[in-house]
């Protein structure tokens, strides 16, 4: 019956316009919930935090926050969710659909607003601005991560050791150092990982990619890391010395295309 009842609101004409963008809608209720985002109305308000929504059904969802109720549970591995469309949006993780296709490069997504997201890393839009360093980010979860650089908080603390983290990411990753539980093997050799980016890396060792190149001598490397020491030892060493301007080099090869410069 309410698919019905909304089917009828959707085709029916749309005789309520709103005076500030033109905006039409089918009912005078829906005009006026549309209103509350031009006015800035926040009638609804939370009774255990305080906080304002402009719409009851808002109220109601982040009420759920505090109480923890999850009435939506997933049927085949029982994850369990507060909103119905969140359930929805889960499923497709257990059917493999993805309905939203960036029309740029081909990839697909579970929901709108992670193709949303994913459309900046083409456009370059960066849309959030951090208000005390100006940088700025595709993602406002993004910003707020980068925040915490400037305040020092550190919202999530580990239960065992004490130990906080900036994000939640931060603090599961770290949690398996307690666990012990390494949750990505390895299909080649079995070797298993706490990591994701561990394991990528360590695949290297198998495809013998090497795709960090030092730009001093040419050397490769499977990672960032072990370039970094690499190059420190190049800047420890500057032993070849130019005799005539006193210039160091880290190799003798270098010093002996320096010194052609002095005609030497």
């Amino acid at each position: 019956m309410s698919n019905l009842k909304h089917h009828m609101d959707e085709t029916s004409e749309k005789s309520f316009s709103c005076e500030i963008c033109g905006r039409s809608f089918s009912q005078k209720r829906y005009l006026n919930r549309h209103l509350r985002t031009h006015t800035g109305e926040k009638s609804y308000a939370c009774e255990i935090c305080g906080r304002s929504f402009s719409e009851k059904q808002s109220v109601n969802r982040h009420i759920k926050t505090h109480t923890g109720e999850k009435p939506h549970a997933c049927e085949i591995c029982g994850s369990c969710f507060r909103e119905k469309s969140h359930l929805e949006h889960h499923m497709r993780i257990h059917s493999g659909e993805k309905p939203y296709t960036c029309e740029v490069c081909g990839k697909a997504f579970v929901q709108s607003r992670i193709l949303k997201e994913h459309i900046r890393s083409h456009t370059g839009e960066k849309p959030y601005s951090c208000d005390e360093c100006g940088n700025s980010f595709t993602l406002r979860s993004s910003l707020n991560v980068h925040i915490r650089t400037h305040t020092g908080e550190k919202p999530f603390s580990c239960e065992v050791c004490g130990t906080s983290f900036t994000q939640k990411f931060s603090l599961t990753t770290h949690m398996r150092i307690h666990t012990g539980e390494k949750p990505y093997a390895c299909p080649v050799c079995g070797a298993s990982f706490t990591q994701k980016s561990s394991l990528k890396n360590h695949m290297r060792i198998h495809s013998g990619e090497k795709p960090y190149v030092c730009k001093v001598c040419g050397v490769s490397f499977t990672q960032t890391s072990t370039l970094k020491n690499h190059i420190q030892k190049h800047t420890e060493r500057n032993q070849y010395s130019c005799e005539v301007c006193s210039k160091s080099f880290s190799l003798k090869h270098h010093l002996r295309r320096h010194s052609k410069s002095h005609n030497v």
